[in-house]
């Protein structure tokens, strides 16, 4: 999905970035009263919209020639009106000539765009009785709250909203499956040949990347809330995130695209480490959450050079090894990946560089305390790995390289029994873990989501059974202080948070994405003040 279009730049009034795209950020105004609307449109003005969407069936009351022409009128931004019915997702539920004759006032009185959904548009044309204003844009609009349609029944739709006289086209469909988005990327890609402008947008958490990367694509607009959670249509990103996190600004059609693959991941702050990294060194790339179901259905989607570089997490390590056409050898003895590379041959490189961050750090905060013969105060250490899965092998495997006696506990013994035979470990299930000591000193690490946002008063070990270890990591860094590490603390063990090990494997990741060396003092920065 190559594309080529030649953007302008053009600045905004009061904005020191130049833009690389002419894709608007448009502000949903839902309030009870056009007093609170005024309000909220000067929100969206000093928060960097371009424009605002009325939302009309939102007021409580309702009096349509004054109310509209103060809104028009005092807006400091230009407007889009909309005036959505129940039976197309909205709230309002009266007589449907008032409606649509309130949006052909709209259009009367000065509005800048109205939108009119499809299923209208005929009723819509016949209140105009050709009296179309040349100033205002009509949207032709259709809402799919269920599915994304096949490749071909969006063409269809895309070619029967042209028909009916829209100035621009808008869908928006719903993700059952983030690969949902790649047809209307390709629908949205096809229609620049056209020349008519397109809002298409797939909603959800799975659809995020149908908003953030319109101007990558083309499209004519995206919708950025003034408050997160007050949301028009599910999956809206806030307007502070599309400007500050994703950079949007600087989105065009060479932007590379980068992103975490899991589920759960809207957690993550991989996009807030790798995206301000981007930014400081003018790097054109934007590095997304990516809500992943099937992997290898994920990378036979998205197999063009624009998706460029991938980090993995649970639950997808393992499952994403199969899918590398090359696999780094430490990965390939760790039987898991959490980064991998696109080469320009479209080739995929898949790697392992969680073992080098957790390891690094839990030998930091060891050093000093003992250092052994072999240099690493790892070895000869009894060292306990919580979790059977990609990061667990890693830490594994890691901590066997040092030298250390490594045991395996995992919910099901099966599992740590596998792992165990491969690295030369002892295998335990989680539930004796708690009377395991055979020994002081040990170390432990969990690399499980126990403990993980929301549920951040689990954790998978008894705070008795922690006064046998001299140190306790935890992968989890979302709270930074788990349960377990806080317990941890409170007998008396050093501890390592996630956020170190998040830290020391995103370096590797970053150069392997970039080509460029890793900005550790900026990771470390960002990491300190979340």
């Amino acid at each position: 999905m190559e594309l080529v279009v030649d953007f302008g730049v053009k600045k905004m009034e009061g904005e020191a970035v130049m833009r690389s795209n002419q894709t608007l950020i448009c502000a949903p105004i839902m309030a009870d009263s056009v007093d609170q609307m005024l309000i909220l449109m000067q929100k969206a003005k000093s928060s960097g919209a371009d424009l605002v969407e009325v939302r009309l069936d939102n007021l409580k009351s309702f009096n349509p020639r004054p109310d509209i022409d103060t809104l028009i009128r005092q807006s400091p931004l230009p407007t889009l009106f909309t005036y959505r019915p129940t039976w197309e997702g909205g709230q309002y539920a009266g007589d449907e000539m008032s409606r649509l004759d309130a949006l052909r006032l709209a259009m009367e009185l000065g509005a800048d765009h109205i939108d009119v959904e499809l299923k209208a548009i005929d009723e819509f044309n016949n209140v105009l009785r050709g009296n179309k204003s040349t100033k205002c844009k009509l949207i032709v609009s259709s809402h799919n709250y269920d599915s994304t349609p096949s490749a071909e029944d969006l063409g269809n739709l895309v070619a029967k909203i042209q028909a009916s006289g829209a100035d621009i086209v808008k869908f928006a469909t719903t993700a059952q499956d983030i690969t949902d988005v790649a047809r209307v990327f390709q629908i949205t890609v096809h229609s620049q040949v056209s020349g008519v402008p397109i809002i298409a947008m797939v909603m959800g958490e799975k659809g995020l990347m149908s908003r953030i990367l319109c101007p990558k694509f083309g499209g004519y607009l995206t919708f950025g809330t003034l408050e997160v959670g007050k949301v028009s249509a599910p999956g809206q990103p806030t307007i502070e995130n599309l400007l500050n996190l994703y950079n949007f600004r600087q989105l065009g059609p060479d932007t590379r695209i980068f992103g975490i693959i899991g589920k759960p991941v809207s957690h993550s702050k991989s996009p807030l480490l790798y995206n301000e990294a981007f930014r400081s060194v003018g790097f054109n790339g934007v590095y997304l959450h990516l809500l992943v179901d099937d992997v290898a259905n994920f990378f036979q989607t998205y197999a063009s050079l624009d998706f460029a570089g991938f980090s993995c997490t649970i639950p997808h390590k393992e499952a994403a090894l199969d899918c590398c056409d090359e696999v780094d050898p430490t990965a390939k003895s760790i039987g898991a990946v959490n980064c991998i590379v696109r080469r320009p041959d479209g080739k995929l490189f898949g790697c392992n560089t969680d073992y080098v961050g957790a390891i690094s750090a839990i030998e930091e905060a060891l050093q000093g305390s003992q250092l052994s013969v072999s240099g690493s105060p790892l070895a000869g250490k009894l060292f306990v790995v919580i979790g059977a899965g990609g990061a667990g092998k890693a830490l594994a495997y890691g901590a066997k390289e040092k030298g250390a006696r490594v045991v395996i506990a995992n919910r099901t013994y099966e599992r740590a029994r596998e792992l165990a035979d491969v690295v030369g470990a002892q295998a335990l299930s989680l539930d004796e873990l708690s009377n395991f000591h055979p020994e002081n000193d040990m170390i432990l690490a969990n690399t499980t989501s126990i403990g993980m946002q929301p549920k951040v008063d689990d954790t998978p070990i008894s705070k008795e059974a922690l006064r046998y270890y001299s140190l306790v990591f935890d992968a989890v860094y979302t709270p930074k202080i788990t349960r377990l590490l806080r317990e941890a603390q409170e007998n008396g063990a050093k501890v390592v948070t996630g956020v170190e090990m998040f830290i020391g494997q995103a370096y590797e990741q970053y150069e392997r994405f970039t080509g460029l060396p890793a900005p550790k003092e900026l990771f470390k920065n960002i990491m300190a003040t979340y």
